[in-house]
């Protein structure tokens, strides 16, 4: 088998279309759930923090350096922990979301689980009970 048909093959199998499809959603997800901290979530903090942008969060652990000419010789070293804090409610909304989607894919598999299995068909409980009596004799 050539590699072209190979890949085609692989390429074609159901799991790999369904990750591709999962990744696709994922990152258009992952763009909506942005837009919701960015643009609601965020600046409720702000006002819940005086008017304070959360993103602008950082403290300067070191200063920049200024030459005699005024221009900056050494950038400033800042750690900028409100953008990490942006991007910990970016994650624990999308994690929330995803334990809210598993959570209802189980429960859909434990209702197919519970459904009992359709009675034999009457041949088949004929076959059983002559194999049965066979065994018997």
């Amino acid at each position: 088998m050539g590699m072209m048909a190979e890949f085609k093959e692989f390429a074609m199998r159901g799991s790999v279309v369904d990750l591709a499809v999962g990744v696709v959603i994922g990152g258009a997800f992952g763009k909506i759930v942005s837009s919701l901290v960015d643009g609601i979530i965020m600046p409720l903090v702000a006002v819940i923090t005086g008017g304070v942008n959360v993103s602008d969060w950082s403290t300067t652990l070191k200063p920049a350096v200024l030459g005699p000419d005024g221009k900056e010789v050494a950038a400033a070293v800042v750690l900028k922990y409100g953008s990490f804090f942006q991007s910990i409610v970016d994650f624990l909304i999308v994690a929330f979301v995803i334990f809210l989607a598993v959570k209802a894919l189980n429960s859909l598999r434990r209702k197919q689980a519970e459904v009992p299995p359709a009675a034999p068909a009457p041949e088949i409980v004929l076959l059983t009970e002559i194999r049965d009596l066979l065994k018997k004799n």
